[in-house]
């Protein structure tokens, strides 16, 4: 993205907001009319995912599964090699617990052509509480092998997502969220499959997040430079495979990193950046994400605050890098 797309042309405080499954299951529409080989599961949450959507429109090519998870990823692989490209849908927390297996042993071993979408990413979930709130999907799916990861940052940049993900061959993996998020990205910003975008210059710290943080990056972004503090906000969309070549660049011209993630630190989104950077660009980095704890039920923004993933936490791990920094 070019850089005055957000300091110039958009403003922050005023973004309307949209659920990301939205720009999901307006892509599944739009993929069901161009391609007859696209069909799409569920396993009962139908409503919730708005798969409903794609039902009633092609309800010859809808399979709901029932709560039976591990045998819709089962199906996905069989629809796979007859030829079709199957969307499996339900929450994340349901995909990558109770159907890990099945995702790695019926689809990725094989490499079959099936793309997995977990809904209910992350704490912004809310009242659904902890049994619901997917904090270890990323880490889940990104350890497996042939298997892609892509973290949407708003509903614009799912629907591109989703119609990226149809033409790769082989697994992929898309987080959603459940809640209205701000809406950062228009038809004309670019989305690349594999390629980070830089939505904000900046030479004194690289701030890398994915889904519902990179909003809030952008937020801390402007609160630094206030400070003084001059941060690059860069949105690493594809997790997996990671964007090395422009993730090294960012940190070898900032020399200090903060990842944002709405999920577990360890092994996640902050652990894929570290990964890259510990061996081609050792930096300071320090992680914002939730720390080896579950989530319960409250408002998303409350609980935002009492994990601290909010853009106050984003701007405190900046501070905290920069003086990492002078001290090296």
């Amino acid at each position: 993205m070019n850089k005055s797309h957000i300091d110039r042309d958009l403003d922050l405080k005023t973004v309307g907001q949209k659920p990301t499954r939205f720009g999901y299951a307006d892509a599944l529409l739009a993929l069901g009319e161009a391609d007859p080989r696209v069909v799409v599961l569920d396993a009962d949450l139908a409503k919730s995912t708005l798969t409903g959507r794609f039902a009633e429109k092609f309800p010859g090519r809808f399979f709901d599964c029932g709560i039976a998870e591990q045998n819709m990823l089962g199906i996905a692989g069989g629809l796979a090699l007859a030829g079709k490209i199957p969307f499996v849908n339900t929450y994340g927390v349901f995909l990558a617990g109770r159907a890990w297996d099945q995702i790695r042993t019926s689809v990725c071993y094989g490499e079959l052509n099936v793309k997995v979408v977990g809904a209910h990413g992350g704490l912004s979930v809310g009242p659904d509480g902890a049994t619901h709130q997917a904090l270890e999907e990323i880490a889940l799916m990104r350890v497996l092998p042939n298997m892609r990861v892509i973290v949407p940052c708003d509903s614009n940049e799912a629907r591109k997502a989703t119609l990226a993900a149809a033409k790769l061959d082989g697994p992929v993996y898309i987080r959603l969220g459940r809640e209205p998020t701000p809406v950062i990205t228009t038809e004309a910003t670019p989305f690349r499959f594999g390629q980070a975008e830089t939505y904000r210059n900046g030479r004194d710290v690289a701030v890398f997040a994915c889904g519902l943080m990179v909003y809030l990056a952008l937020i801390a972004a402007e609160k630094l430079a206030q400070l003084g503090i001059s941060a690059r906000v860069i949105n690493l969309h594809t997790v997996k495979p990671i964007d090395e070549k422009l993730t090294v660049k960012a940190a070898m011209e900032c020399r200090a990193a903060v990842t944002c993630e709405e999920h577990q630190v360890m092994a996640g989104f902050g652990s894929a950046v570290a990964e890259v950077l510990a061996r081609k660009c050792p930096v300071p980095v320090e992680m914002v994400g939730v720390r080896d704890s579950f989530g319960e039920s409250g408002e998303p923004w409350e609980l935002l605050k009492k994990y601290k993933l909010t853009d106050e936490d984003i701007v405190k791990a900046v501070v905290r890098v920069i003086k990492r920094k002078k001290q090296r």
